[in-house]
């Protein structure tokens, strides 16, 4: 089966930047372009196939044609006709809300669908970038309505200096917000609930404050502070480097300098490769390829057994 490149869906956002339209190389006069959603089953921003026999197919339609041979039998047997993974670019021209994510069980206790667990991977920061993740002090949820009240949330957080390859795991009920200048690739489930809980008094362009949610946010919040927040990984080249393993999905980073063959032969899944820098090409068992490079998502099916990938290219390898 052949592998799957998509439109991308290029999201206008009041906090958006310019960076992720040459990123991509396209062409495209949108502005404060926030957000692009690489690959994408949530409904009415669903992703569209640019390449091959199934070109203009949206993300769904896939699914429900093609199955378990797209997605793996366990994966549809749990997830039905809805792709589980959403992946996007973030460009934060500036801060974004503080917010945080129910589970899938809050938020099908509230008819929401499924929750969202996330991670971001930091692939290019601004000299004075930070983005907060986590509590780093013990508050309850009387004195988190207290902070956010009295606009003093922010001194709760943990906030990070941010570079290039950093990497934060973000489960259901950590509060979280990205800061200015950072230009991040985030893999989640696939849901777009989200409870903001502080907007910095923004207002939009005809002078509206965005929605807050502070009352369902205070449910969903997991209060316990851990020591450290940013996921600890040693680099290396040539060879998978695993970042996240969780129950929705095992994500890797990949940099090669030389050709390297993937076995997927015991995986019951999809396989996501999120193109970081460089470009390269990919060649599955059956002889089919399909090229890649910075910028762009490539969706290759449970049916693929061994992948070849060559070129000089860095990559997040997903899957579930």
């Amino acid at each position: 089966m052949e592998m799957f490149k998509f439109n991308p869906l290029l999201k206008s956002i009041l906090w958006g930047g310019e960076k992720i339209v040459p990123f991509k190389h396209l062409t495209s006069d949108q502005k404060q372009v926030g957000e692009s959603w690489e690959i994408s089953g949530v409904k009415d921003n669903e992703s569209v196939v640019s390449n091959g026999e199934y070109k203009g197919w949206t993300l769904n339609k896939l699914v429900e044609t093609l199955k378990d041979k797209l997605v793996g039998k366990e994966n549809y047997a749990r997830f039905g006709n809805e792709f589980p993974l959403l992946v996007k670019f973030i460009d934060a021209r500036e801060q974004l809300s503080i917010q945080v994510h129910p589970t899938d069980e809050q938020a099908q206790a509230q008819g929401l669908g499924r929750g969202k667990t996330e991670m971001w991977y930091v692939m290019e920061s601004d000299a004075d970038a930070s983005l907060r993740s986590g509590l780093k002090q013990q508050i309850t949820p009387e004195q988190y309505k207290e902070m956010v009240e009295n606009d003093t949330i922010t001194e709760a957080l943990s906030e990070y200096p941010v570079k290039e390859g950093d990497v934060f795991f973000l489960p259901a009920g950590r509060i979280h917000s990205i800061g200015t200048g950072c230009f991040l690739a985030e893999i989640q489930e696939t849901s777009d609930v989200t409870y903001r809980i502080y907007d910095f008094k923004r207002q939009d362009a005809e002078g509206n404050y965005r929605q807050l949610h502070t009352k369902e946010a205070a449910e969903c919040i997991d209060y316990t502070v851990y020591p450290d927040y940013r996921t600890q990984y040693e680099a290396r080249q040539n060879e998978p480097v695993e970042l996240v393993s969780c129950p929705y999905f095992t994500t890797s980073v990949y940099d090669l300098t030389e050709p390297m063959t993937l076995d997927y032969s015991d995986l019951d899944s999809f396989v996501i490769f999120v193109g970081l820098k460089g470009e390269g090409e990919i060649t599955d068992a059956e002889g089919n390829t399909i090229s890649f490079r910075a910028g762009e998502s490539v969706l290759l099916p449970a049916t693929a057994t061994t992948v070849k990938v060559s070129g000089t290219v860095k990559f997040l390898e997903s899957y579930v």
